[in-house]
């Protein structure tokens, strides 16, 4: 007699097995092994044995279930279809998940989650399986019922939850000034503060390498043009010691070592502002040619520790799946020479691009800190640097554009950069911090995020009314939403206080690197949460626009759709500031990125309830509080209606435009859009403009189907996804984010 098993392979029957089965049920409900039951599990599996034919697993189940039921003992039956049902609901899952494991080792139906994750390279295919294991443990095993149930209806999605499983957290603005001036400690060795600016640029590389790898989001310099104003002095007065050296005769324009050496480490004397009179005997002056000639190597210097920057950024892959860090640098805002020479430094070295074809640099993201009485006016200081600014957005699409005086970011110090606002690339930014760091930026970050999926609560609320109303009918509709939606925002609270448990639940270990160099401000090297209380938790939220059609027929490029939009928006606001003041936790709205949960949460509406016109008739949710891609308005008039939502945001936003290729050729123009941004009080702002490459000569522009010059056809179509770059949209991203592109519209006047 042979059973054939669920995986299609045959096996001798071994009636041993039944009798085990049988018997544990008896044991479960009589709570010892009894006579009876060994000779019931004895009959029962002498009896399948007698019927002497080939016989399917389910099927000598079912004949178990049969006798077990003709017997007296039906509660011996009903725990054995327990046992039987459990058994199957975990092999089911165990199945899927295997199922899942082999399609992302194999590379099959690539869905390009992150446009930065190469799903076919081996360490792609590698962390994805990995990733798949990890999300299923996550939800099994770390949260509630009520977070797990939440994500899986497509209600509100938990970001990263692979990350999730090992309680690792999402992103950091890194504290440059202290490592730097300090040195730091990695896993086999330390390493020596800076003593130039080359040095200091490698630092940069390496350091964003290593906290890379201790969370799951991106890292950023808050003010890198003021962090590196001691190394280009000491760079400065290096080479002006050989100058001295080798440019002067013996004994000619000698020079005091120990005041040298001095004013060297402690670089404390700006490069135009030095008193030489204390450095040298009152014979000897520095010539001129002396100080010229320090100058333009100390420029050289700076660039090329950029360009080396540049280079590093964009080869060092340091996660799987060949993945560069998400790494962004906020810079313009410093007026010292030194500052001035690190940011035009930045510019210049965008703008030429990198490698053989100059290509774009993916990263990292630049962002121009524009701030008044600084580089807003043709009288500012750095306004020449802000033109440059615009002349490689033009070009490269980077900088983006950070508003310092925005007014989210009241109470800041003027004269401390680390108050500065500044943000990651994708749009996270740190809030005022209720723990005591209050507008501190370096070594602060976003904890965890969760996104409310509010087109999925809208068409429950729809559904629930069961079909169209009246407009009085509406208005309940409305408030039965929003009541609705503040259930939700209370429920999310409530899987960010979970996640945030089990994240300060980790040893410090677990992120050396980060906890013993006071990456993360504030730890007390006892308990994390000490440092991770000055993070933030942020309630994010997906489809604004569809929402507001399901909702009242119109979205918020319309007045009625903008009123109920601030309704939503408000309440997120609320909400968010009296978690904040009843947790003592810095909880903010975060306008979500959305790279992949455009597509993933579009699937899952769409399977539940079909296309339905204006909501789910194309393969992506709006993103956040943004107006549809596809609707056809001036630049200014996009940021007028953005502009009013994006002060509902604690915890990051961006506003970007779309504009013709043209642009290029008018630089004038973009200054006015982004002076137009920033009066409106727009946070974070962004330009869009056609960045394809030929990739046989390099030429950049917008390209149609070939290249103008050399008529190749391989053509590299760079885009913006969440507020970064990224390679060909048309191979990076999902088909959601392709599609999306595709229906993007230059804002002009039509």
């Amino acid at each position: 007699m042979t059973v054939q098993k669920r995986d299609g392979r045959k096996v001798q029957f071994d009636k041993e097995k039944i009798k085990i089965a049988v018997l544990k049920a008896f044991i479960d409900v009589d709570g010892e092994e009894t006579t009876y039951a060994k000779e019931n599990a004895r009959d029962i599996a002498n009896y399948i044995e007698s019927l002497n034919k080939s016989m399917t697993v389910e099927e000598i189940q079912d004949q178990v279930e049969e006798k077990l039921m003709a017997s007296n003992r039906k509660d011996v039956a009903r725990k054995y279809i327990i046992y039987r049902n459990n058994r199957t609901a975990i092999r089911e899952k165990n199945t899927q998940l295997m199922k899942d494991i082999s399609e992302k080792l194999n590379a099959n139906n690539v869905q390009n989650q992150n446009a930065n994750v190469d799903e076919k390279s081996f360490g792609g295919r590698v962390g994805e399986a990995s990733d798949t294991v990890l999300k299923k443990y996550a939800l099994d095993n770390c949260m509630s019922e009520m977070a797990r149930n939440n994500h899986l209806n497509n209600e509100i999605y938990i970001h990263d939850l692979n990350s999730y499983a090992v309680g690792m957290h999402n992103c950091l603005s890194i504290p440059f000034d202290k490592l730097l001036a300090e040195g730091f400690n990695a896993r086999q060795t330390d390493v020596r503060p800076a003593q130039s600016v080359s040095t200091a640029f490698q630092l940069v590389a390496v350091i964003f390498q290593l906290q890379s790898l201790q969370q799951f989001g991106g890292v950023s310099a808050t003010h890198l043009d003021w962090t590196m104003i001691p190394y280009v002095r000491k760079s400065f007065y290096k080479h002006l010691k050989d100058s001295l050296m080798y440019m002067g005769k013996a004994g000619e324009y000698k020079v005091y070592n120990e005041h040298f050496r001095e004013i060297r480490e402690n670089c404390d004397v700006g490069i135009e502002n030095c008193d030489w009179s204390n450095y040298f005997t009152e014979d000897f002056y520095i010539p001129q040619e002396v100080y010229s000639y320090a100058i333009d190597m100390t420029e050289k210097e700076v660039y090329q520790a950029v360009e080396g920057l540049y280079h590093n950024l964009n080869t060092l892959q340091s996660r799987s799946g060949n993945q560069l860090p998400f790494t962004s640098i906020n810079y313009g805002t410093c007026t010292e020479p030194e500052g001035r020479m690190i940011t035009k430094a930045l510019l210049e070295v965008s703008i030429n691009g990198i490698g053989k074809l100059h290509k774009t640099s993916i990263f990292p993201c630049g962002i121009f800190q524009c701030m008044n009485g600084v580089n807003r006016k043709p009288s500012d200081p750095n306004y020449d640097l802000f033109r440059l600014a615009l002349k490689s957005t033009a070009q490269r699409l980077y900088p983006n554009y950070a508003n310092v005086d925005w007014s989210g970011n009241d109470g800041y110090d003027r004269n401390d950069p680390k108050t500065f606002f500044s943000t990651m690339g994708c749009r996270t930014a740190n809030g005022c911090d209720i723990n005591g760091f209050g507008q501190l930026k370096d070594g602060r970050g976003n904890i965890c995020p969760v996104t409310i999926v509010m087109p999925t609560l809208a068409m429950e609320v729809k559904e629930a009314i069961n079909g169209d109303c009246t407009y009085s009918e509406q208005i309940k509709y409305v408030d039965i939403f929003l009541l609705l939606l503040d259930k939700k925002i209370h429920e999310a609270k409530d899987m960010l206080l979970e996640r945030f448990e089990w994240i300060c639940s980790q040893s410090p270990d677990s992120a050396k690197f980060m906890y013993e160099n006071g990456v993360m401000e504030g730890y007390d090297g006892k308990d994390i949460r000490s440092a991770l209380k000055h993070g933030t938790l942020a309630i994010g939220q997906l489809g604004l626009a569809e929402t507001l059609q399901i909702l009242i027929g119109c979205d918020h490029t319309t007045d009625k759709g903008m009123e109920l939009a601030k309704q939503i928006e408000q309440l997120f606001k609320d909400r968010c500031a009296e978690f904040k003041e009843q947790y003592k936790l810095n909880f903010g709205v975060y306008y979500t990125p959305a790279e992949n949960l455009c597509f993933t949460a579009m699937k899952k509406f769409q399977e539940k309830y079909g296309v339905i016109p204006n909501i789910s008739d194309k393969k992506f949710f709006t993103n956040s509080i943004h107006v549809p891609v596809w609707i056809k308005m001036t630049p200014t008039e996009k940021i007028d209606i953005e502009s009013q939502l994006t002060g509902y945001s604690s915890a990051g936003c961006i506003t970007y435009v779309e504009l013709e290729g043209s642009v290029k050729n008018n630089i004038d123009a973009i200054e006015t859009i982004v002076d137009y941004a920033m009066d409106k009080d727009i946070p974070y702002f962004a330009i869009n403009v056609p960045n394809d490459m030929c990739t046989n000569c390099g030429y950049c522009d917008d390209i149609n189907n070939k290249c103008p010059m050399c008529g190749c056809n391989e053509i590299r179509r760079l885009r913006r996804v969440t507020g970064y770059l990224t390679g060909d949209y048309k191979s990076a991203f999902n088909s959601g984010k392709q599609q999306e592109v595709e229906m993007r519209v230059k804002h002009q006047k039509f």
